[in-house]
């Protein structure tokens, strides 16, 4: 079983080579544009063999909302986009962000702006009806480099009037080396979001894998007010012995150790979240999809 850093780590290598609710949320009125959905990154496996099947059943669960992890030639799991929009609105569904991997390939020097195959990525992505386009990863080298860690914050922002052009917002999802490298007086975090431009740049803050480095996202949604329109909503539990080479796991909503339900609950109040996906990618004996219906049905039971 592969966690989802390891998962896109590897791919990226490759390309380069409903329950009782308290009175208390009844009266909490959701924020405007409030969404609820899943990213399929938690129903892999599923996926890859069915996906229409697959996203039947997260249907008549009651998500309306998804996010892919896959997008590949020009396709979104083994869809056209035209195609794949179509099979999602026929099941009541929307994707409402997608997960795309930005590398240093994606940007050209000669013309100081992201590659046409970059361009070619966000225009399948308006045509599937995304809403973000967030780039999960960032290339090694650039971590370190401060000269290719500020042509990435350049990307990051071109990128992210490229995607307002066409009605969306690009935006940038964390795992845990953010918080283990170190740039200037603080992590290679802060300096992401001190350097893009919160009106072209979305952070979303993934609240699992930070953990396992450190990060606390509490903490950080109070250092960083309103900078986290979307979030990956997840919880932690340590690791069973030769699961995974990471001392956590993630684990069944309200489960964990993470105290996922104290940090939504900020997020939709102070961070500025309203793009709330489930992810879930190590199951403890249960399916992936029996897995998406107990987190379904948790953040249903807290209000959202």
């Amino acid at each position: 079983m592969k966690s989802r850093r390891k998962f896109i780590k590897q791919s990226t290598l490759a390309i380069a080579g409903t329950a009782l609710v308290s009175n208390k949320i009844f009266s909490m009125a959701k924020p405007s544009g409030e969404r609820l959905g899943l990213q399929l990154y938690s129903v892999r496996d599923d996926m890859q063999k069915d996906p229409s099947g697959t996203l039947k059943k997260l249907s008549a669960i009651g998500y309306r909302y998804v996010e892919h992890a896959n997008y590949v030639d020009g396709k979104f799991y083994g869809y056209t986009p035209e195609d794949f929009k179509k099979v999602l609105s026929d099941l009541n569904l929307n994707m409402i962000s997608g997960h795309c991997v930005m590398t240093m390939k994606h940007w050209d020097d000669t013309t100081n702006d992201v590659t046409d195959a970059w361009k070619k990525t966000v225009e399948d992505a308006a045509t599937v009806g995304q809403k973000y386009v967030v780039s999960p990863w960032m290339d090694e080298a650039a971590r370190t480099d401060m000269d290719l860690l500020k042509k990435f914050m350049l990307m990051f922002n071109k990128s992210g009037e490229l995607c307002k052009a066409h009605g969306m917002k690009f935006g940038y999802h964390n795992h845990d080396f953010e918080f283990t490298t170190k740039v200037g007086d603080g992590n290679l975090y802060d300096y992401i979001i001190k350097n893009t431009d919160p009106n072209l740049v979305a952070q979303q803050m993934d609240i699992g894998n930070m953990y396992g480095a450190g990060g606390r996202a509490l903490e950080i949604l109070k250092k960083y007010p309103g900078r986290f329109e979307l979030m990956h909503v997840k919880d932690e539990i340590k690791a069973a012995k030769g699961e995974l080479a990471e001392p956590y796991e993630s684990t069944v909503l309200g489960k964990g150790i993470v105290g996922t339900k104290e940090i939504v609950d900020y997020a939709r109040k102070n961070g500025g979240t309203t793009q709330f996906i489930i992810e879930q990618e190590s199951y403890q004996g249960k399916t992936p999809v029996e897995c998406a219906k107990e987190d379904f049905d948790t953040m249903k039971s807290w209000g959202y």
